[in-house]
């Protein structure tokens, strides 16, 4: 099998719609974070969010498709229309497949029906409910409105669904299934429900007087994780087919990893085993060596136990080569499906421009952690061939996803 290559990108995020937009706003420190203003949070524990600012659906989607479609759809659809457009994606149909990756599908949407019904017994529920909910309607759409006949898969691996869903597009192309993948995360969850059982297990940052400054990725001071929400696309296919149509290549997907911990539904292995194992499977699947990996974009969400958990499995895995490594999160908030595809994304410019994304409100280093570079604050020049995106979720998902430059 040939190499799978990356000839589009696309990109809603709470820094920028649009991939440029997004990459400027990373490297420069822009922070995302801010008081939530979709809705009165005034009465929850948590009052802030990384929420996609200035987004207006009219701009991107016709009327009818705004109607039939539920915030985390919306993301997810002009990602792919961002990443479609740039790849100029016109193979096959028959070949061409989508591979969709998200957490929790319309998880806000059910709360708020739920709330209508119970301040209102008699009130229906409206016939677009169902499809406005369920995962693999984000995409049907994208199948629907761009003639895509080929596989459509939807997964569902908590905060490694993005990482995920890469896995699979890469595994259906290898196994000859199709040539081209539009692979999609996306995610919406902000909701008074998510941020109450979020923070009923201590999940979630409480610093509402500081919301740019609560996410906290590896500092001592960290308190928990931001909900973020956004939406991040990826045109992947095989070398033959992109050079056949004369497409522009930007990266090479080299690897990919996906484990499990097997460990505990909530907790990450306190050593970092699972994460460990994927992060040696995605370099395997490469064919390279630790060394060779310049830039890890880390999961790095600023929960106490999973950050110990990450520095722990990369000390282990690269030893005393270790890459510079940064958690993005710290700008974007917790992007959950989403942003296992814009955190490839941000790999995907770090070796293309050469330049590493800061992790933002970093200024004492947890010790447990300690050993480890992970640019704080500033964004860092550095000639970087190739680059990991992790992703690790409940249930003890892990995804590593290894890019890198594009020799032709």
């Amino acid at each position: 099998m040939g190499k799978i290559v990356i000839t589009g990108m696309g990109a809603v995020t709470p820094v920028g719609i649009g991939v440029e937009n997004y990459w400027k706003s990373l490297i420069s420190g822009v922070s995302g974070i801010d008081m939530i203003k979709s809705f009165d949070a005034s009465g929850l524990p948590v009052r802030f969010a990384g929420e996609i600012k200035d987004f207006n659906a009219a701009d991107y989607l016709s009327r009818d498709l705004i109607k039939n479609t539920d915030p985390f759809m919306q993301y997810a659809y002009v990602a792919a229309k961002e990443a479609i457009e740039q790849s100029k994606l016109d193979i096959d149909p028959d070949r061409t497949g989508v591979v969709m990756g998200t957490a929790m599908s319309g998880v806000s949407g059910i709360a708020s029906a739920q709330e209508e019904i119970t301040l209102s017994p008699g009130k229906k529920v409206g016939p677009r409910f169902m499809p406005k909910i369920l995962g693999n309607i984000a995409a049907a759409h994208i199948a629907i409105n761009y003639n895509i006949h080929g596989p459509s898969m939807t997964v569902s691996t908590a905060c490694s669904s993005g990482g995920d869903a890469i896995n699979v597009a890469c595994m259906l192309i290898k196994a000859g299934k199709m040539d081209a993948a539009v692979v999609v995360g996306a995610e919406s969850i902000l909701s008074p429900l998510m941020i109450n059982a979020l923070s009923t297990v201590s999940a979630l940052s409480q610093r509402n007087d500081e919301p740019d400054k609560s996410c906290r990725p590896f500092d001592v001071s960290r308190d928990g994780f931001v909900i973020g929400e956004g939406g991040g696309a990826l045109i992947i296919e095989t070398e033959e087919s992109a050079k056949a149509r004369g497409a522009n290549i930007i990266a090479e997907i080299c690897g990919c990893g996906n484990t499990c911990d097997a460990f505990h539904v909530m907790a990450p292995h306190p050593e970092g085993k699972g994460a460990i194992a994927c992060i040696k499977a995605a370099l395997s699947d490469a064919g390279i060596d630790s060394s060779c990996i310049g830039y890890i974009n880390a999961h790095g969400t600023a929960t106490h136990k999973g950050d110990i958990s990450e520095a722990t499995a990369i000390k282990a895995v690269f030893g005393e080569k270790l890459p510079l490594v940064s958690s993005t999160k710290s700008a974007t908030g917790h992007m959950m499906g989403a942003g296992g595809i814009t955190e490839t994304i941000a790999c995907i410019k770090a070796v293309t421009s050469g330049v590493v994304p800061p992790t933002l409100n970093l200024e004492n280093v947890d010790e447990e952690c300690g050993g480890v570079d992970f640019v704080p604050k500033t964004a860092r020049k550095a000639d970087v061939k190739y680059a990991m995106s992790n992703a690790f979720g409940f249930g003890g998902q892990n995804s590593s996803i290894i890019v890198g430059r594009y020799d032709g």
